[in-house]
């Protein structure tokens, strides 16, 4: 299939946790509520070690095959319920993700979500971040069968915003999700905060401490796209 030079034929998929939200508190705090009640005193070296992985492959992770399937339902379930009311009461959007939103749908980008974690959630995120209507796709945990460094999320989004995946801007800040990103043959803009610079460096092909750090032209160039409208 042919694809024609315009600027609506590029794209940015943006992760949602801790590049829209800086929801790491929020996902740290659910996770050890619920596994405490289940016998698990989470450090915080432990949970980050998963960050970015689907809620069934950490819990899965962490007590392999003991766990059946109707109790991850469940104990998926509990974890997100205390996640969305976590995060819903005191909404933190990531320094300079609006601003950025706006000016990319400005200049013509298509925008997608590419999540791990639940519709809910993103639904959540959505609801509360200004400029949250402007995203043309949205994949979650749920519409793929591997979570990252699976490239199968940001495949999935670059597929719904009807572009090739090299075509497609992935704005990251775990390494499993940039690893997914690579994977999807798309071009990665690396956040720092969830992993060290100098570690995102070596697989990145931008890295910002910041969001502001970005404008449309940026990741035009980045992207080798045209000039925008």
């Amino acid at each position: 299939m042919g694809w024609s030079l315009t600027v609506s034929s590029y794209g940015v998929i943006f992760d949602m946790d801790g590049v829209l939200v800086d929801s790491y508190r929020a996902h740290f705090e659910s996770w050890r509520e619920m596994l405490r009640k289940h016998g698990l005193e989470l450090t915080e070296p432990d949970f980050a070690a998963t960050f970015g992985r689907t809620s069934r492959e950490i819990i899965q992770h962490f007590f392999g095959n003991t766990v059946s399937e109707e109790d991850i339902a469940q104990w998926d379930a509990d974890k997100e319920t205390a996640y969305r009311r976590i995060i819903a009461a005191d909404f933190p959007e990531m320094d300079g993700a609006s601003i950025l939103i706006r000016a990319l749908h400005a200049a013509g980008f298509r925008l997608a979500i590419g999540s791990s974690g639940p519709p809910e959630n993103v639904a959540t995120v959505l609801e509360n971040l200004p400029g949250g209507e402007l995203f043309d796709a949205i994949v979650t945990g749920r519409d793929v069968e591997h979570g990252k460094p699976h490239p199968d999320v940001f495949l999935r989004a670059a597929e719904r915003l009807r572009l090739p995946p090299e075509r497609c801007a992935v704005i990251e800040d775990a390494l499993p999700g940039v690893e997914a990103g690579l994977r999807a043959g798309a071009t990665i803009i690396a956040l720092t905060g969830t992993a060290a610079r100098e570690t995102l460096e070596e697989r990145a092909h931008l890295v910002v401490d910041s969001l502001r750090e970005l404008e449309p032209a940026t990741i035009r160039q980045l992207l080798g796209a045209p000039s925008l409208r």
